[in-house]
């Protein structure tokens, strides 16, 4: 034991309960390694604080009751302590040696051993390590103890030759041997490829949230990608073991805000090589809808272009599991059931006064909760709440509600039940059983946080982590589904997918290109400040995104543009003159595209405001005509070799033909006029009454070739996504204006409703 809290600016930080104090300066050898492999093997690691001290001369653990602010220092005594702690369980026993008292002396050898042997400076300390490995491991034992899983003494000679887990150790030492295939270079391979000693590897490395450990792969390459700015690592995340989840409950549209919750989780999956899980969590029947799952699973594979590896799993799925463990908790007296309403159960857990009920007996438990699941009116008064912490500071500790009564059929399962869990008994249940590793959560679960691990700890349950990230909010924008489902009662949009709508198919219908919604959520992903994001700043990124494939082409107003009969130019109807130009400037490689020419052309009225006799103006991918007439009407001469550096006027233009385009423009504005609602405004006090606005315009005559969701740009307009394609006259080509994120066009041309 070593005293801790000494004090002063150069002293080691003070260690609390379950926190391990760790020098991120020193070489892997001398971090806790082996007392984190015993962690991981024992099921306790996610319980355990890793905190990164540069003070520290040696790894410490703050001890459990922390009475006497003592610590337990060096890597061999702190895994005999979490060994110990842990020796009730069958792990904890068999890392000690076992029951029988000669395999745990000879376990404790082994440990003596390699303390003796970190402190020796003889260059024969590898070989001799080395020898002692060949002639234990002979005929064929796998573990130095024998058996199927590694012990104590294996984890300590692994630490003592230097933690070979990563690639670059690990083939020095096998080089070094030199007599492959040999007993010790069998077993160091074993043991570099067991996953406790690779999480507990990357655990010790990236203690200072910065560093991460390359493993072998069957390539000899690091099999994992640079992470994308913006992202941390997954604490304890090797390839091939992360599982994460994204567990929508089915009572609504999935809406920009769930976004970075499955793009979030989708990364992590792909990056680690490992899999997703989407779960519904479909526990409240009273809410949950066919259409809502339908639309969800629409949603994740068709705009989010995200197909969980598991494909979709349910809650639903586990209700006969979840409640064999609620019968298990009140069968060991750590639930009891309660009939208190629920504003008196909310006053006594805000005061912290325990329920009248909470002493209950464990037959009378069972009873009522039977008489519960019944669906009987009797039973609809009471609830199962689950013992945890009256006196805790943390409010979601205080006895919590684990199930309830509720008669309404499930979508799912009908009427086979009558009373479901919470969402905070399942979550951790199903999580559990599911192999999720990585249980991403934003941050508004802060509190619920402590509650899921004490429920997992509860119900002896494999650990998950939890790795919290921040939820995006966005100015003028609504996310509560009960707020969203009343514009949509109320007709005030035209459905779930309306332009206007932050739903995923409301965003991806305005112009949301995926891969940029991607690259921007992962950007944010850190960062654990809650922020009212604007969506001038989502805009813009997508801009970039878009820029790179959207077609050029050009449209005029059909009715506020002027004409200008161009002297020399050809006849747009008895000829077929045209100018070809590229689809994209920039990348010819998209092709290119016909402009007709014609004497008769249509400009936008606005371009052509003051000009003069005289004047030589540029029509864009065509060249300068000089002004020769202004009034009653635009007559020019083109001018073949004009300069058009020296015009100041370039303008978009159409040669008057009957082939061209009809288009309809839609521009729309924020449902909401307030950029950020205050806890006690009521949103239909700041209701947007101008949010949609269509203008008629004349468009190329190559725009009839676009298919539906194609992404172009008008140019000196902006950037539109194809809602309709063109049809008939009568069903003419039907475009989404694109915000760009700008306040303002840079072309002048001002459209119908507010620039964004």
């Amino acid at each position: 034991m070593a005293k801790g809290g000494k004090g002063g600016a150069n002293q080691a930080q003070l260690l609390g309960k379950n926190q391990i104090g760790i020098n991120p300066n020193v070489p892997l050898t001398e971090r806790p390694v082996i007392a984190l492999t015993v962690a991981v093997l024992c099921n306790i690691a996610p319980d355990l604080k890793l905190v990164s001290d540069h003070r520290r001369t040696k790894c410490a653990m703050g001890t459990p009751d922390n009475k006497e602010k003592d610590e337990v220092e060096e890597d061999i005594p702190i895994a005999l302590c979490l060994a110990s702690d842990s020796s009730s369980s069958t792990v904890g026993t068999q890392l000690l040696g076992g029951d029988d008292e000669n395999s745990k002396a000879v376990v404790k050898q082994w440990l003596d051993y390699v303390t003796k042997m970190s402190v020796s400076e003889s260059p024969k300390k590898t070989a001799a390590l080395i020898a002692s490995l060949d002639n234990t491991l002979q005929n064929n034992k796998t573990f130095l103890m024998g058996g199927c899983a590694p012990t104590l003494a294996d984890i300590a000679m692994f630490s003592a030759l230097g933690w070979p887990a990563q690639n670059t150790e690990l083939k020095a030492l096998l080089a070094a041997i030199g007599q492959s295939p040999s007993p010790t270079c069998r077993w160091l391979e074993t043991m570099a490829s067991h996953p406790a000693i690779r999480e507990s590897t990357q655990l010790a490395l990236g203690v200072a949230g910065n560093a991460e450990a390359v493993f072998c792969s069957d390539s000899g390459e690091n099999p994992l990608d640079d992470l994308i700015s913006g992202m941390n690592p997954l604490e304890g995340g090797t390839p091939g073991r992360v599982c994460t989840r994204f567990p929508p409950e089915p009572s609504g549209y999935l809406h920009i805000g769930h976004a970075k919750a499955v793009l979030l989780n989708d990364y992590y999956a792909r990056r680690y090589k490992g899999k997703l899980i989407c779960r519904f969590d479909d526990t409240n029947p009273s809410k949950e809808k066919d259409e809502y799952q339908t639309s969800i699973m629409e949603d994740l594979k068709d705009r989010l272009k995200v197909h969980p590896e598991a494909m979709f799993t349910f809650t639903s799925d586990y209700f006969g599991v979840i409640k064999g463990y609620a019968d298990y908790l009140i069968a060991n007296g750590l639930a009891f059931m309660d009939d208190t309403p629920q504003d008196e159960m909310q006053k006594e857990r805000m005061e912290r006064v325990e329920s009248k009920h909470r002493n209950q007996s464990v037959e009378e438990c069972q009873k009522l909760f039977k008489l519960m699941c019944s669906g009987s009116e009797d039973g609809a008064k009471w609830c199962l709440r689950i013992k945890m912490d009256m006196s805790s500071d943390n409010g979601t500790l205080r006895d919590p509600v684990i199930y309830r009564q509720n008669t309404t059929p499930h979508h799912r399962t009908g009427t086979t039940y009558s009373a479901y869990p919470t969402y905070d008994l399942a979550c951790p249940i199903v999580d559990s059983l599911e192999g999720v590793t990585h249980a991403l959560r934003t941050t508004e679960f802060n509190d619920r946080d402590e509650q899921y691990a004490w429920i997992q700890r509860l119900l002896k349950l494999r650990r998950s982590r939890i790795h919290a990230f921040a939820r995006v909010n966005f100015q003028y924008t609504e996310l509560s589904k009960r707020k969203l489902a009343w514009f949509v009662d109320q007709n005030l949009v035209e459905g779930w997918d309306d332009a206007r709508f932050p739903t995923i198919r409301g965003v991806v219908r305005r112009g949301v290109n995926i891969s940029s919604l991607r690259k921007f959520m992962c950007s944010q992903g850190a960062s654990r400040r809650v922020v009212n994001m604007e969506w001038g700043k989502f805009w813009a990124e997508n801009k970039k995104e878009i820029d790179l494939f959207a077609k050029r082409f050009m449209a005029i107003h059909k009715t506020n543009h002027v004409k200008l009969f161009v002297e020399n130019g050809p006849d747009a109807e008895q000829s077929n003159e045209f100018v070809t130009v590229d689809y994209l400037p920039k990348d010819p490689s998209f092709g290119k595209r016909p402009m007709r020419l014609g004497k008769d052309v249509i400009l936008e009225a606005q371009d052509m405001e003051g000009v003069t006799v005289g004047e030589e103006i540029v029509l864009l991918k065509w060249g300068v005509v000089k002004i020769t007439q202004v009034e009653p009407s635009l007559v020019g001469q083109f001018i073949p070799d004009g300069n058009i550096r020296a015009c100041k006027r370039k303008i978009t233009w159409l040669a008057s033909h009957s082939n061209n385009t009809p288009c309809i423009l839609t521009e729309f504005d924020n449902l909401i006029s307030k950029g950020k609602l205050d806890k006690d405004d009521d949103f239909k006090d700041f209701l947007n009454p101008h949010t949609m606005a269509t203008s008629e315009v004349v468009g190329d005559a190559t725009l009839k070739t676009l298919e539906k969701d194609a992404i172009v740009q008008l140019e000196r307009r902006g950037f539109f996504r194809v809602d309709r394609p063109y049809l008939s006259e009568e069903k003419p080509l039907v475009l989404y204006m694109i915000p760009d994120g700008k306040a303002k066009p840079m072309s002048g041309l001002v459209g119908s409703l507010a620039h964004r």
